[in-house]
């Protein structure tokens, strides 16, 4: 049981740093940040869960069923993700690539402590028995100064495939294509730096600065870390209606208007990156049907360009509807791994993705976001995201595109560097 208590706040954007830096603290934090970004699926703007009363920290073996049983037994709010990996649970594979973050596969946590803000409402949802804290804590957040740290580090960022062996393991995909294998591999590579030590909450404040995505994250487990300034959607369950929205197709943005309304001109009208889009269409499609009623699964929109701080991307929405009598856990389980970060088809493409890439994706391509006590979820695709483990050191941010017959090697490199400029612009700010 939670107890509930509402408040007004005047000055958001203040409330919100207070907050997140309120946050921090524990040792268990999710901050989910909407960036006031007009979606028609948002319930919240800004959701901060903090402190731990009950977890589940787990490998892929298993995965979905130990979540299956938490969820149902808890039927509380849970904030967590999903590891890319847990694909190993879903189909009979492996992933046996290096891994330098050590994460769990799947993590979720069922907070002590959750605060809910739409518009200028703040809903506070305690636990019973620590929600006697709760005028101390929103007396607290709002009295803190603004604490602004700013760290110096220096940053040696390594990337694990040269533009040479990228280029190489493209066309070595093109020929998986033409032999008819797969139609399409979304093909990632890391970018990593040794031995670093940085101040997650700052490099997260300055990446989501930049970029303001729809779906940004502030994640921390302990020493784990992700700074996610994620533009998508993975998928949303709001009562019997799912909600999944890939991105597929990207343009940079410019800074002279005129050629920056002729780069997204040119995304809408372009046939590779619509065709990108649409193969995976179909494959979302097939993924909703396993749970959807007979009929149900629609395409609400189509290759639609929306622009973010960064870059221009296309999007499409596909619906279903669900019986109660299924569980959300099954909705996932049954779309997961997303496939705008795996290809088509699905089974087939993870395998060559296995092959190609040089390390494990891990956290990376996988999702984060909550389950509500009734049993709704919303959760993001982690992408445009730095991971960092602070017990080991260790930093770790990852990029890619989409391989189909119609890519190029050298522009699909040059669409991962656009994918990674905010990243560096971050992490190359501080030297």
């Amino acid at each position: 049981m939670r107890t509930s208590s509402i408040k007004n706040i005047d000055n958001l954007k203040e409330f919100k740093t207070k907050l997140l830096h309120w946050a921090n603290q524990f040792r268990e934090v999710v901050v989910l940040d909407s960036n006031n970004y007009e979606q028609q699926y948002s319930n919240y703007d800004f959701v901060v869960a903090v402190e731990a009363f009950t977890s589940i920290q787990t490998d892929f073996h298993n995965a979905f069923e130990d979540l299956y049983q938490y969820q149902s037994v808890t039927k509380d709010w849970l904030f967590g993700y999903l590891s890319y990996d847990l694909k190993n649970d879903v189909e009979d594979l492996l992933s046996k690539n290096f891994d330098g973050l050590h994460f769990p596969d799947l993590f979720f946590f069922q907070p002590k402590k959750l605060f809910l803000l739409k518009e200028n409402v703040l809903e506070i949802q305690y636990l019973h028995f620590v929600d006697d804290e709760i005028e101390y804590d929103f007396n607290e957040i709002v009295s803190q100064k603004s604490k602004v740290k700013s760290q110096k580090f220096t940053l040696n960022i390594q990337q694990t495939v040269s533009k040479e062996k990228y280029v190489e393991k493209v066309q070595k995909m093109l020929d998986y294509i033409h032999r008819g294998d797969i139609y399409e591999a979304n093909f990632c590579m890391e970018f990593y730096a040794d031995n670093v030590q940085i101040e997650p909450l700052e490099v997260y404040q300055k990446l989501n600065k930049i970029s303001e995505p729809p779906f940004a994250v502030y994640f921390k487990n302990n020493k784990q870390f992700l700074l996610s300034a994620s533009p998508e959607r993975y998928l949303k369950k709001e009562e019997t209606k799912v909600i999944s929205q890939p991105i597929k197709g990207t343009a940079r943005r410019s800074f002279d208007l005129e050629q920056d309304k002729q780069l997204k001109i040119e995304l809408v009208q372009n046939e590779k990156e619509r065709a990108e889009n649409i193969m995976i269409v179909d494959l979302v499609r097939n993924d909703l049907s396993h749970t959807a009623s007979k009929g149900s699964v629609e395409v609400e929109e189509l290759c639609k360009v929306y622009t973010f701080k960064q870059v221009h991307q296309m999007i499409s929405t596909i619906v279903s509807t669900v019986e109660n009598s299924i569980s959300p856990i099954e909705v996932i389980r049954s779309t997961f791994p997303m496939g705008s970060m795996t290809g088509a088809p699905k089974i087939s493409a993870m395998k060559i993705i296995e092959e190609m890439e040089e390390t494990k994706r891990g956290l990376y391509s996988g999702a984060v976001g909550y389950f509500t006590p009734t049993g709704d979820f919303d959760f993001n695709v982690v992408i445009r995201s730095i991971l960092y483990n602070a017990e080991n050191k260790y930093l770790s941010f990852s990029v890619g595109s989409a391989i189909t017959s119609k890519s190029i090697p050298e522009k699909e490199y040059e669409e991962c560097l656009i994918k990674a400029k905010a990243m560096f612009e971050v992490l190359e700010s501080n030297k």
